[in-house]
């Protein structure tokens, strides 16, 4: 039972901790373009081309 009162606060803080890492980069706008990562896979480099 002792244990539980020491794990409970921390396993609380390490939630809060996310749910603020989170919003944080929702602000950053880290999720504002999902496609255009996806998709730029497929665009070639001209670097590439020019190479022998």
């Amino acid at each position: 039972m002792n244990g539980l009162v020491f794990l409970i606060p921390i396993a609380l803080g390490f939630g809060l901790l996310g749910l603020a890492a989170f919003f944080w980069s929702l602000r950053k706008g880290q999720y504002d373009d999902l496609d255009g990562a996806a998709l730029r896979i497929f665009v070639e480099d001209e670097e590439e081309e020019a190479k022998p």
